[in-house]
């Protein structure tokens, strides 16, 4: 294992715990000698984490769409920055250049790109670890949303435990190293 990809926030939340924890994730990532990969932006969470990353002398390979360059958002400062025509391309791009997932907190697109990487192991198209980094309860629902799918006869067991939580990044990574595929 030696790239990790991070879906979060493109803006900090309210509260310092959000900005704590991509600290403590990317000094995480970086103590362990991997690497970072994920949406190539230097605003939020997202500067953060790829920053401390950076601080602590990991990899960090962006992927960004080029139409938030006219934005200014893009990091100039990683190992890589790959620029892509689409959001598709990105997540594409991103998925194949890691070994492993983790979604901090964040709004929709976070949201979406766990979504889809779930997917992806559901269908077999990838068998690597996919973890939560559940600050503060910040995924208390959706986790609940989880367990009442299962409940509900709409998601197998086998399928809810594709999910690795946890509430601390260095717990979160010794499950996705320690990680088998189920498939």
């Amino acid at each position: 294992m030696k790239y990790i990809c991070v879906f979060c926030g493109s803006k900090m939340g309210n509260r310092d715990v959000y900005k704590l924890a991509a600290q403590a994730m990317g000094k995480a990532i970086a103590s362990r000698g991997l690497n970072l990969v994920y949406g190539g932006s230097d605003v939020g969470l997202m500067g953060v984490i790829a920053d401390t990353v950076l601080e602590n002398g990991g990899e960090v390979i962006g992927v960004i769409p080029e139409f938030f360059i006219s934005q200014e958002v893009a990091h100039e400062n990683l190992t890589k920055l790959h620029i892509v025509k689409s959001m598709h391309e990105r997540k594409a791009l991103m998925a194949n250049s890691a070994d492993a997932f983790i979604a901090m907190p964040g709004g929709y697109g976070t949201l979406e790109e766990l979504a889809e990487i779930i997917t992806w192991a559901q269908l077999n198209l990838h068998n690597k670890p996919i973890g939560i980094l559940n600050i503060d309860n910040y995924y208390k629902s959706l986790l609940e949303f989880f367990n009442k799918s299962v409940n509900e006869g709409f998601l197998s067991t086998k399928l809810r435990s594709l999910i690795l939580e946890a509430s601390d990044p260095n717990s979160l990574l010794d499950l996705i190293q320690n990680h088998s595929s189920m498939f």
